[in-house]
């Protein structure tokens, strides 16, 4: 389905026609209002809130899509790939010793330089038929590497956790630009019109570097940005039951009053799209009252689901929550998900990565195995592309003793399912872990490969902003083939 958005209906009306100035405005207008009577009927029989306009098509698929739905696992504050997925057997040889002449070390947040090499003492085996290496510190995930493809290539331009954070999401290191999350709902709407098309949710109360920026919509319309629910408590989404005495008819009559006021308003205010995207959403809340509630009940859910993604265990039931919602909200066609796991840089280990690493580990490593288990068992894997990883990797030198720095110029994720070629890993960084050296994916080439599995080209998909196009690389980025040919 096609986003349906005011941006494809400017495209198709020229600017000294009419005057019109959102979709709304030329529907109502164009053939006395029947282009909207017909769009209300499409809704209708669609169930869908996406629309498929002529001028729209160069945003629709260009090819056939792998995958459905995304979900994102943020590791935010930089998981070590040195501890996790990446073994470097000279490191441990040469722990304690400078970094040896012909490395360069890169600008680094903490800027400390000339730290000696910190040992990584992790125990490393291989796994599964293809042989993939993983740490003791991701056993569950480790038994999942016949379906994950590792990169272990990619490079960045954020040195810091702002700027890593917002290029992983936006592919530019500083503000203002849309979200992935945003592009993938503009360039293909929502499967689910009685949800939102593109959630958030975070592991606690607390708010990621640079806050909803990371989710946010850019220079795009305001509707397409992301929708933050509380996935750790036991009602997700606030305020979804009406209030007691309140019928389901006098919510009618206090939405459509809302509605009035705020076309009224945003009659005089064309450019503002929050007062559009303000409207949306008001409709969209009210459909939710009746799926949502259902979509975010975990009681369905049997004892053997609950102890898959680690509900009953302290350390685990918070991430554990995240996923087997995104598990539930995959099944009603909602489009992105991103989970952050680690709200407010806890991944972050300058100082004892020993503990922190550990614990964090710990604490996503079962329920992001049992998400991919889960979603494998019910058939939704292969329509459902599951990417994990942070805004960069650690260093190989030590930070403060016992800690590693910031490293942007070398580090892995992994991606599973979506048509994703699992059992093999990708490009490689030198023999100390520091720098990508073979196949090098920057997050310009993540993002574009994550586009082209949902049958979206970065290079076609274009926004038309102040006069120019506007694509979610910026004009970068390449679909690296090797993840679905192995």
């Amino acid at each position: 389905m096609l986003a349906m958005t005011t941006e494809p209906i400017r495209q198709l009306v020229p600017h000294h026609a009419a005057g019109f100035h959102s979709r709304r405005d030329f529907l109502q207008s164009a053939g006395m209002g029947f282009g909207a009577v017909a769009l209300e009927w499409m809704l209708r029989e669609q169930g869908a809130a996406a629309a498929q306009l002529p001028a729209a098509q160069s945003l629709a698929a260009q090819h056939a899509p792998r995958a459905k739905s995304v979900i994102w696992l943020f590791m935010e504050g930089g998981p070590s790939h040195l501890d996790l997925v990446d073994p470097k057997p000279l490191l441990n040889e040469l722990a304690g010793q400078p970094l040896p002449s012909g490395f360069q070390e890169p600008i680094t947040a903490m800027g400390e330089k000339g730290s000696p090499l910190l040992a990584a003492p992790r125990t490393w085996k291989q796994h599964g038929e293809a042989g993939l290496w993983a740490s003791e510190w991701i056993p569950h995930i480790a038994g999942c590497l016949d379906e994950i493809a590792v990169i272990r290539s990619c490079w960045t331009n954020g040195i810091n956790h702002s700027g890593g954070v917002c290029q992983m999401n936006t592919c530019t290191n500083v503000a203002g630009r849309p979200s992935l999350g945003a592009w993938v709902n503009y360039g293909l709407g929502t499967g689910n019109r009685n949800l939102p098309s593109f959630v958030v949710m975070c592991d606690n109360d607390g708010n990621p570097v640079n806050g909803p920026r990371n989710w946010g919509a850019g220079f795009m319309s305001a509707a397409h940005q992301g929708v933050r629910i509380n996935g750790t408590s036991d009602e997700p989404i606030a305020n979804l039951s009406l209030p007691p005495g309140v019928t389901n008819e006098q919510q009618q009559h206090k939405l459509s009053l809302l509605k009035r006021f705020d076309e009224r308003y945003a009659a005089a205010r064309p450019q503002q799209s929050e007062l559009e995207a303000r409207i949306r959403s008001y409709e969209t809340a009210f459909r939710m009252q009746a799926q949502a509630p259902e979509a975010v009940d975990l009681s369905q859910e049997t004892q053997a689901t609950r102890e898959l993604y680690g509900l009953g265990e302290e350390a685990t039931k918070s991430f554990g929550r995240l996923c087997l919602l995104s598990r539930r909200l995959v099944e009603r066609d909602v489009r992105f998900i991103q989970l952050y796991s680690g709200a407010g840089s806890k991944w972050d280990s300058h100082t004892a990565i020993e503990k922190k690493h550990s614990a964090m580990c710990r604490s996503m490593d079962k329920p992001v195995a049992g998400l991919l288990t889960d979603l494998r068992q019910r058939g939704l894997l292969d329509e459902t592309l599951v990417v994990w990883g942070g805004e960069f990797g650690r260093t190989p030198m030590s930070e403060k003793g016992d800690g590693r720095d910031h490293n942007p110029t070398g580090f892995s994720i992994w991606m599973a399912g979506g048509g994703v070629q699992g059992g093999q890993t990708i490009g490689a960084t030198d023999e100390l872990g520091l720098y990508a050296v073979e196949d090098k994916m920057h997050v310009r080439d993540v993002h574009a490969s994550v586009l082209w599995l949902l049958g979206l080209d970065n290079m076609r998909l274009t926004y038309s902003h102040n006069g120019r196009p506007e694509r979610p690389t910026i004009n970068e980025g390449r679909f690296n083939r090797k993840l679905v040919t192995g």
